[in-house]
């Protein structure tokens, strides 16, 4: 059977199916249809609005010719995706469709459930993804954005997700991409997409190779900058892209499905709830920090056995690189990034360093950064048990209650603003009211960064605001 008519479950089982895919595909971002498409995607983002829409109908016969640039250009890349026919053909039925009613609000709804990578995770094979979306940590407007992407996929992270099930979770690497992902992006999400309803997720992406070169980056400054002598193993990373692709990949497989695993509040997403942002630094926090746990379970479960075997040697690697990897991202990156307007996950790192420090294994000395690392994990582990406690008694607390018990975990490591309204103790008519009360009290850097972390923002905010638009080709 020729490529472009094999049925798309043939590309998930059939190792030489699988190769002809991957051949099909070498070079496709320097393809001439790949760079009309991209260019057209690009020359018609101008014309939209935030919604995604070209209401001016003066704009209307440019935006036509873009539009039946990029279907053209998606029905010559077309027979290279065998695996994704259905949702190419439903793509270009989508964007005629929106030409044809005048560029109205755009609803791609169609192509975004014919889209499924999550039944095609093999290492290598590629997607090319057109959506009107707004792309996270990027553009808040929706616009037609296109992205080629590489599936990554090693055999340890298929062994792994057997114990630790993941269907929806797709690990990439970049290819290409329009400008909303020259950005800080590192996700491709479903719900991002314009669309008339929303459907059931069935898949979420995250790329990996951004996350990987941005940290390397990261983390080799601030090590220099702190004087911090890395492990020998954690160091590797710092000059292996595709080690630390993996590592990536194994943190955020566990860290992805913690999101509805445990003893949780009744919604851990937080989603359609307006809640002090500082709930979210737990959640996010506690996931991280299950992925740590679990690692460290695996390294000792594995680190004892003679005769691992290649996926298994590969997972106990990667087991202990993970535990560097949620550490010195956190702390070095997190803490310091984006404003000080809520930041959920600035407030996460900021809370691992001044946990670790208070209980003796991190030490800053010298102007030196210095860790004890055999006693990091029960440290680290301590901090997760603690939040684990929070979310297990949450259940027989008012939900205010529970955000009044999570501040008071927060503030007993961090020191709040002084000007903090929830640190001098709420008012009455706060306590005694609707929660709104209580969210519009948080201050919007409620937990201000330390001395240690002002100095180390100063000396690492160029390197920092470089990793925009990185990718693992760019590492």
């Amino acid at each position: 059977m020729p490529i472009s008519q094999t049925p798309a479950q043939a590309i998930v089982g059939e190792p030489e199916v699988v190769e002809d895919a991957r051949a099909l595909t070498a070079g496709v971002e320097n393809s001439p249809a790949w760079r009309s498409l991209k260019a057209a995607a690009s020359a018609l983002q101008p014309l939209q609005i935030k919604d995604g829409s070209v209401p001016d109908a003066a704009a209307h016969a440019d935006a036509r010719a873009h539009v039946e640039a990029i279907i053209a250009a998606i029905d010559e890349l077309r027979p290279l995706f065998p695996h994704d026919a259905e949702y190419l053909e439903a793509s270009m039925s989508d964007f005629r469709r929106w030409m044809d009613q005048g560029f109205g609000v755009p609803d791609f709804l169609d192509s975004l459930v014919a889209f499924q990578p999550q039944r095609h995770r093999v290492d290598g094979i590629r997607h090319l993804v057109v959506f009107p979306m707004y792309t996270q940590n990027g553009s808040s407007d929706r616009h037609v954005e296109a992205v080629l992407v590489e599936v990554i996929w090693p055999d340890f992270i298929a062994e792994l997700e057997t114990e630790y099930t993941n269907k929806l979770f797709v690990s990439l690497r970049f290819l290409d991409f329009t400008p909303g992902y020259d950005t800080n992006s590192a996700v491709l999400f479903p719900e991002t997409v314009a669309m008339r309803e929303i459907p059931s997720f069935t898949w979420g992406a995250i790329f990996q190779d951004r996350e990987a070169a941005r940290y390397r980056r990261v983390v080799r400054a601030a090590s220099e900058i702190t004087k911090l002598d890395l492990p020998d193993d954690a160091a590797r990373m710092l000059d292996d892209q595709q080690l630390t692709e993996k590592t990536f990949v194994m943190w955020d497989i566990i860290h992805d499905r913690t999101h509805m695993r445990g003893d949780l509040p009744f919604d851990p997403f937080m989603i359609k709830q307006r809640m002090p942002f500082f709930l979210y630094s737990l959640e996010e926090l506690r996931c991280d920090l299950t992925a740590f746990r679990e690692c460290v379970a695996i390294q000792g479960r594995l680190s004892p056995r003679d005769g691992l075997s290649a996926s298994e040697a590969e997972m106990l690697e990667h087991a202990k690189l993970v535990q560097y990897a949620v550490i010195f991202d956190r702390i070095f990156r997190f803490s310091i990034t984006g404003s000080r307007v809520r930041n959920y996950d600035g407030l996460g790192g900021q809370l691992l360093f001044a946990w670790l420090h208070q209980r003796g294994v991190l030490h800053w000395t010298d102007t030196a950064l210095a860790f004890d690392w055999e006693e990091v994990p029960a440290a680290v582990v301590a901090l997760a048990d603690a939040i684990d406690e929070l979310y297990w008694r949450s259940i027989d607390r008012p939900k205010t209650a529970h955000w009044l018990a999570a501040y008071d975990l927060v503030r007993g490591t961090l020191t709040p603003n002084p000007a903090s309204q929830w640190a001098r103790g709420l008012p009455d008519e706060v306590l005694a009211g609707a929660p709104k009360g209580y969210t519009d009290a948080v201050l919007d850097d409620e937990f201000p960064l330390s001395m240690f972390f002002e100095a180390l923002d100063k000396k690492m905010k160029p390197v920092i605001e470089s990793t925009a638009g990185v990718t693992g080709r760019d590492a």
